[in-house]
């Protein structure tokens, strides 16, 4: 994997919430690379692919037909080959449930989807700005939900 960019992948059924990700990421003119998947099944058929390029960071929706979020980091955390990828909760729910499940199953950050663009820019930048090493070596729930 190329260093000079951060591959990011976002798995999300709702196209405008896609193309609102995609557009907050041109307009923070970072150097990333940003690819989208429409469902759990998409992101996981690619993941699974002998040659797939692994994202840096994974944004992952919870509720999406076919295969839903919280299936899906349960297949990435359960995979020897996949289980180092940064996945961050990409989600319209707050319940403390989800947010719990989640951190048990192995997320190393929870967002609850932001209001506005403003807000999305500044919470996609914080993230990606990260310092990863850190995060994932030192999971623990004080740190795990990222609030706006």
């Amino acid at each position: 994997m190329p260093n000079d960019y951060i591959y990011i992948i976002l798995a999300d059924d709702d196209e405008d919430d896609r193309l609102f990700f995609t557009d907050a990421f041109e307009e923070l003119n970072m150097n990333t690379k940003v690819n989208t998947f429409n469902d759990g099944v998409e992101l996981m058929d690619y993941l699974n692919k002998p040659d797939a390029v692994l994202p840096h960071v994974l944004f992952l929706d919870l509720n999406m037909p076919k295969k839903s979020g919280m299936e899906c980091l349960n297949e990435i955390k359960a995979n020897g080959k996949m289980a180092e990828i940064a996945v961050v909760i990409y989600s319209t729910s707050a319940s403390e449930e989800d947010i719990e499940e989640t951190f048990v199953l192995g997320a190393n950050i929870y967002i609850k989807k932001p209001s506005s663009f403003k807000q999305l820019k500044k919470v996609l930048s914080d993230v990606v700005s990260i310092n990863w090493q850190y995060h994932t070596n030192s999971l623990n729930k004080d740190n795990f939900l990222m609030r706006l």
